[in-house]
This record gives structure tokens, sequence and C-alpha cells, in this order.
């Protein structure tokens, strides 16, 4: 594992090299099992942090999250897309596994009738069944009928928009004039207390503040109970809206106010786990579903030095900015190794001592080694489905592109390359796959294929292995 420790001096923060390995924390063996909360963003890109680079949006809570515990670099999610992101997320599985991708409907719709499946196990159920309560906060997108609400899949309540904040949309007025007229009511999305609608449609406006409440009030109703609270953002997806306190605040334009009001909200219950006494033995972790939305222009983010956006399968659809804090348990630094939100699952059991059933394949690894400095990822290689298909694979530092297609955005957010590669509305098998070195390479701009071939078969080999034991199931997304 490769660390870079992070560290405050006189106000100031000054990065510098360490060893390739750094003392473990200081964590008993007697600790008792940790409190989780899972903070998710929603169409967050990679460069939309000040602790990841951006140079006006002002994150000082999650700066200092990131300087106290770790700042991870190659994490990556399921999809590049809101449902099957989740479904990854929350499983510990490819979507494909579950039924919750789809090449027709790449997301759930208020007219679904599908949803994740009762026959998966969630983080919520895993830890419910050894004494966790749990709680999910936010926005679901993995049915809004039930069986498949959080309630029905291992949470004890739920609080939030069961799908998109753009969907119910009653007015045919632009995203753009809606969010700057603050018209909230444009969008007739739903607010659940469980399994109930307690106000119709959502006042968008305060929706980060009261996400926000609401877990400080779990985390108190908890007590000294171990808990998991997964809170889903709705934003900085479209429509964007912020409270009257964040308005005009950031010198980013009101996407900057939105990520400067969902800072603040990292902040406010990091304050709560320490007002509750529960901080030390907290693990919180801060992500997104996947990357930034470049068609709706400055109401949308960016991914940085990456290449390509949300829907896409290139680094920006896919890598997201990830943030791991836990005082008692993790020792702080900057870690480089592959990891993603499939890996939660799996690392949350073995920190919890939590048994999972054998009966199923996980597409996860245990990240606690990579937490506490004593050891490396077993995760060797990422897989960039899109809807039921693969178009890339990375192996190691290499990244192969099988199928090549335009996200959601515009070409614009990809950079110019040499030589020129076929991107279409549609999908394009290639002959010949790109290849890229993507620690050298992270903006995938220099294809190297032509002298690697080799590198790419043992990818390409790597692939049809794991499509071969991929059993198909019934499609969740198209009932």
């Amino acid at each position: 594992m490769k660390l870079i420790v992070l560290s405050v001096l006189s106000l100031s923060l000054s990065f510098f090299s360490s060893s390739e390995t750094l003392p473990a924390a200081s964590v008993s063996k007697e600790m008792d099992p940790p409190n989780i909360i899972v903070i998710f963003a929603d169409d967050l890109g990679y460069g939309d942090l000040g602790i990841f680079g951006h140079p006006t949006i002002n994150t000082p809570n999650l700066d200092r999250m990131a300087m106290e515990g770790q700042k991870w670099t190659n994490f990556y999610v399921a999809a590049s897309v809101c449902t099957p992101s989740r479904a990854g997320l929350l499983t510990g599985r490819l979507p494909i596994r579950s039924g919750m991708s789809s090449d027709r409907r790449r997301v759930l719709f208020p007219d679904s009738k599908g949803g994740l499946p009762q026959s998966e196990i969630t983080i919520a159920r895993a830890l419910k069944g050894n004494g966790y309560r749990t709680a999910a906060v936010g926005k679901w997108h993995l049915g809004h009928l039930s069986p498949h609400l959080p309630t029905d899949h291992g949470f004890d309540s739920y609080f939030g928009i069961p799908y998109s904040n753009d969907m119910d949309k009653v007015e045919k007025t632009d995203h753009f004039t809606l969010a700057d007229e603050e018209r909230y009511q444009a969008y007739n999305v739903p607010l659940m207390r469980d399994k109930e609608i307690v106000e119709r449609p959502a006042d968008q406006r305060s929706i980060t503040r009261r996400y926000t409440e609401e877990v400080v009030n779990k985390i108190n109703e908890f007590g000294k109970d171990p808990f998991f609270i997964y809170l889903a953002h709705n934003l900085p997806h479209i429509p964007l809206f912020r409270s009257a306190e964040f308005r005009d605040q950031s010198l980013a334009g009101i996407y900057g106010d939105v990520i400067e009001e969902i800072d603040w909200s990292v902040g406010r219950i990091l304050q709560g786990l320490k007002e509750a006494g529960v901080a030390e033995n907290t693990l919180v972790v801060f992500t997104s579903d996947n990357g930034p939305w470049h068609v709706f222009r400055n109401h949308g983010g960016t991914a940085g030095l990456l290449r390509g956006a949300k829907g896409g399968t290139f680094e920006g659809g896919m890598r997201e900015p990830t943030v791991f804090w836990w005082p008692a348990g993790i020792q702080p630094g900057v870690v480089r190794d592959m990891a993603t939100t499939m890996d939660l699952l799996p690392t949350f059991c073995a920190l919890s001592g939590t048994e999972l059933p054998d009966d199923r394949v996980y597409d996860g690894y245990d990240l606690s080694p990579l937490l506490r400095g004593t050891g490396k990822s077993g995760r060797e290689t990422v897989f960039y489905y899109r809807g039921q298909k693969i178009y890339a694979v990375r192996k190691g530092d290499y990244k192969a592109h099988f199928i090549t297609q335009l996200e959601y955005g515009n070409p614009t957010a990809h950079p110019v390359t040499q030589p020129p590669i076929p991107l279409e509305n549609s999908p394009t098998v290639l002959e010949t796959p790109l290849l890229y070195n993507v620690a050298v390479d992270p903006g995938e701009r220099l294809n190297i294929a032509d002298d690697h071939p080799e590198i790419i078969a043992e990818i390409r080999a790597v692939m049809e292995a794991h499509k071969a034991g991929v059993v198909p199931v019934e499609n969740q997304l198209e009932k």
C-alpha cells in the first residue's frame, strides 16, 4: 500500500511522502464493532472538492476529514449511473448479478415496477442480523414500491425521496430557470417516511438540511448501540437547490453553493458524532454514485484531470472522490490502491464480525488491511459496465476499452487525443481496443495499444473469464 501522510502545520496543509507502508493505527483488539456511516453524493465529479483539487469550491469539513483520515485516489463505483451504482454499493455485487442494470432503461423511473430483489443481502440486512440498528436517509432509487423500499431491505427506518429529484417534472420550463427561480414545485417528487408519503412535492430547498438533521437525530436515538446509517444526498444531481444560508455563498456559483452545503452537512454530522460521544469508533465514508453530468453546464461538476463524465466508462464517469474517516481505527494517509463501492459490504462485515452467506458471488474485497495500514487491497481489476455490457477493464495500471460510446453530455467531455478515437452516440465495438496506463495517464489521452498487444490479450482473457461466470437473472429495470 502506498500512502502520503497529510499533516496540518501552522494552519496550512503540508503534504510529504512516506515509506511504502506506515505503522498500523493503534487499534485495540477489544474495540467494539464500529458504527458506520456512508455518505453518498449524487453526480459529484472527481474534481469537485477542495481536497481533490477544485480551486474555488470551499469544502473545509471534507478537507479536514481527509486530513484526519484517508483520501482514496483510485476508488470506483459499480456503474456510471444512479440505480445500478446504488445496487452495487449496498449488495457488494455487480448490478448485472441482481438484475439491476439494463441496456434499454439505464435507471428506474416513477413508472417502473421492479427494484432490488428480496433475494439480495444489503449492508443493512447483514449488519442488522449482527445487532446493528440501521437507517436510510435520502435518495433510494432502488424501487419505489414495496417490497423494494429501504424498510424492506434491512433498514429500520427511511426518510427521503424514492428516486431522482428531476423526475415527476410537471413543468416544461428548463432546469436552469427552475433552479434560478427556486421553483421546487415543478418537480412533484414525494418525500417519504418509511413507506408513507409525508410531503409532495418535496421542498428541495431545505432537503440537504433536513437530511442532515435526520442523521444527527438518529445518532442520538441509537445511543451506544452499534449503528449503520446510509445517507444518500439527491444533490448535486440537477435540479440544484440549496437553503437560504448558502445562496450565492460560493465563488463557483449555484453548483458551488450546493457542494458547500453538502460539506456543511458532513461537518454537522461529525460534530453530532462527537457530541454523542461516539466519534472515535465511527467509520464515515464519503463518496459519490457516479461522475458529473456535463450537459448541464455550470449546473454540473467537473471530473478534474480525468476524462469523461456521468453515463460513460472513461475514468471521469466511474472514478470518484472518496474519503474514509475513523479516528480510532485507521492510519491517516493517501491510499492509491484500487477499490470500489462493492468493497464496502465485505469490509464492514469484517470490521463488525458479521458473517455473510456463501451462497452467492460477491464482487467486493475486504479493505480493512488498507484502512489500518497493515496490507494491500486484494483488488486487481475493475470492470466498467455500461448497462449489461462490459465496455472497459482495468487490470493493475492498465485499462483497455473494448467498446466506446458518448456518455450523458456532449463531446466536449473528451479532450483531444492522438490519434483520434471513435466516439459515437451508439456503441462502437473496437477492432483494436484502446489501451491506457491510467497510473501515468489518468486522463486517458495517450493510446498505447500498438505497443502492448500482450497486455490487451491478458485483459481480454480476464474479461472473458468474468463474463463466463455471470448467470442471467430477471431484469428489474425493464419491468
